[in-house]
């Protein structure tokens, strides 16, 4: 009888776990599936577009769009201009976001409230009102049309602090800071052995959160950089700027240019999982 009943509570408890996988997977098949048919599309030409019953498997043209992308367009020097400006942007804020968070968490000094509702209330600012300012500054100091431009004003971001912040609360203990005090560990030594490990998982998250959003930014590049300098996002819609819009090729960079991203998920993969998973076993 205690057999019967142990065996029908492990069935109950099966049914929804198999229903949490399929639901799982049906979000997991419709998220993959716009990556999929940019690369089915990249792989033919514009053609299957008007078919009626468009093709499910790829073609083999999508080498030949992409050298047509590189033909088109300065691709790899805007990959290149992606790559540092995202990658400089994503340290930078990482690390100053990491500094400042412990400050405000950990710290006691006088108008520390007062600085943080202020950083917070910025996130209510729309960029937009910021560019005309930020375009003559950068004029102003003979920086408009390079990188530096871009770069220099992303160094940190209100958000990551807000993060980091939120974070390290209570991922680092007062008592491991006054123990490391003890042992005569200098402010910023206690940062660098003590903060930085314990908030890694969100440093990731931070991290790959910040990388999609200046590799995807469009706006500032448009305005302050040159066209012979361009990112990706400039890249891709200079392929799509002409009177006739060839969907392959504009695909087809597309799908060139969603490729570091995933290469970041992959590596920052493992930081992400665990801080969520962290979080729900706190929660």
């Amino acid at each position: 009888m205690l057999h019967s009943g142990l065996k029908r509570s492990v069935s109950a408890l099966g049914k929804p776990r198999r229903a949490t996988y399929v639901v799982l997977t049906i979000f997991v098949l419709g998220s993959l599936f716009p990556f999929y048919w940019s690369f089915l599309v990249a792989s033919r030409d514009s053609g299957m577009l008007t078919e009626r019953v468009p093709p499910f498997l790829p073609g083999g043209n999508f080498f030949a769009n992409a050298a047509r992308v590189f033909d088109t367009v300065p691709f790899w020097k805007a990959l290149g201009n992606s790559l540092i400006v995202s990658g400089t942007v994503t340290l930078t804020t990482v690390l100053f976001s990491a500094l400042a968070g412990f400050a405000f968490a950990k710290l006691r000094f006088r108008g520390r409230n007062g600085l943080f509702v202020f950083i917070v209330v910025t996130l209510a600012v729309p960029t937009q009102l910021g560019i005309i300012p930020l375009f003559m500054a950068m004029s102003e100091f003979g920086w408009a049309g390079g990188l530096q431009s871009v770069i220099l004003p992303n160094l940190v971001t209100a958000f990551g602090v807000f993060w980091m912040r939120q974070y390290t609360v209570d991922a680092v203990p007062y008592e491991l800071i006054e123990a490391a005090r003890v042992d005569g560990c200098s402010m910023i030594r206690i940062f660098w052995n003590v903060c930085l490990p314990a908030v890694r998982p969100a440093a990731a998250i931070l991290a790959m959160f910040t990388f999609m959003t200046s590799w995807n930014d469009f706006l500032w590049p448009l305005v302050v950089l040159d066209p012979g300098n361009p990112t990706v996002q400039l890249a891709l819609e200079k392929l799509q700027s002409g009177y006739y819009v060839d969907y392959s090729l504009v695909l087809a960079g597309t799908t060139l240019a969603t490729i570091p991203i995933l290469i970041v998920f992959l590596l920052l993969g493992r930081q992400i999982v665990a801080g969520i998973m962290q979080g729900a076993v706190k929660g």
